[in-house]
């Protein structure tokens, strides 16, 4: 009967050719785990990997065009549960809908493992999340022969100003993505996962180590030029001593299989700071 019903459910799965992600991070799993050709639709914000910007957009991350998803025929739309009536809509015109959530490293990590069985690719889901807890696993390793620094992560803020911002606090996986780096967020204490922070915080906290990717929330298209703007700023400001990062990528953003890439990535700048 076991056999039976895997059976059934790989025919299932195996049918569902036609698939539209609403979200980055989903879209790169679904890719990573080999079923990029079945991806017909993603949302304006998939710009990894290059293959998914040949695909149809179907609106925003928090907004999905539904007209244009069901102009698409998919057998299967896979999205976060975010606010709105999206889902709703999607589903009382019949198309199977699986809402995912993203939120802690094992959380993203399950979900990646939900959406390889969604689309039948239960092995290429086992051996992505192993590969990217070995990833991960290796950077701790390197960390703790590291010395740990003091970081703080601006996500976003006021362009070309120091006020308005926003960094990552304790509920979010980046701030278990830079411990992993050997780093120490200095708002690991937060309430929330994104709380706000103010100049004056900052010079009395005094970070080692700023990581400030606020003026480049679109990480398309950033220069050379825009980045050293950013460090600049920061440093027309004395009382803060910190070693300042000015970062533009989606992996920094995107819960997806590129965690690893990003601690990495973490480590490669926290300990930046001592070579020099």
């Amino acid at each position: 009967m076991r056999f039976l019903i895997l059976f059934l459910a790989s025919l299932t799965a195996a049918a569902q050719q036609r698939v539209v992600s609403t979200s980055p991070a989903i879209t790169e799993t679904l890719f990573a785990l080999g079923a990029g050709d079945r991806v017909v639709g993603v949302s304006d914000y998939c710009h990894f990997p290059p293959e998914a910007q040949k695909k149809t957009r179907i609106g925003s991350y928090l907004r999905p065009n539904v007209e244009t998803i069901l102009r698409l025929r998919p057998d299967l739309v896979i999205m976060e549960r975010l606010p709105g009536n999206a889902l709703e809509q999607l589903r009382g015109s019949g198309v199977k809908v699986a809402p995912v959530t993203y939120g802690d490293v094992a959380a993203n990590l399950h979900t990646i493992e939900e959406i390889a069985a969604l689309t039948n690719r239960v092995e290429a889901g086992r051996v992505l999340l192993a590969r990217i807890a070995g990833e991960l696993k290796q950077v701790e390793a390197l960390a703790k022969e590291s010395q740990r620094r003091s970081v703080l992560f601006i996500v976003g803020r006021t362009p070309a100003r120091l006020d308005g911002m926003v960094a990552v606090g304790k509920g979010s996986y980046l701030n278990e993505l830079i411990a992993m780096a050997g780093g120490r967020n200095i708002l690991a204490d937060s309430a929330v996962a994104y709380p706000k922070v103010s100049l004056e915080g900052v010079v009395r906290l005094r970070p080692d180590v700023i990581i400030d990717m606020g003026d480049m929330a679109d990480t398309v298209g950033v220069t050379g030029e825009q980045r050293r703007s950013v460090v600049a700023l920061w440093k027309s400001r004395r009382d803060i001593p910190s070693r300042v990062h000015a970062v533009a990528s989606d992996i920094f953003v995107v819960p997806g299989p590129r965690m690893a890439e990003a601690a990495r990535e973490f480590f490669r700048l926290i300990q930046d700071e001592h070579k020099k």
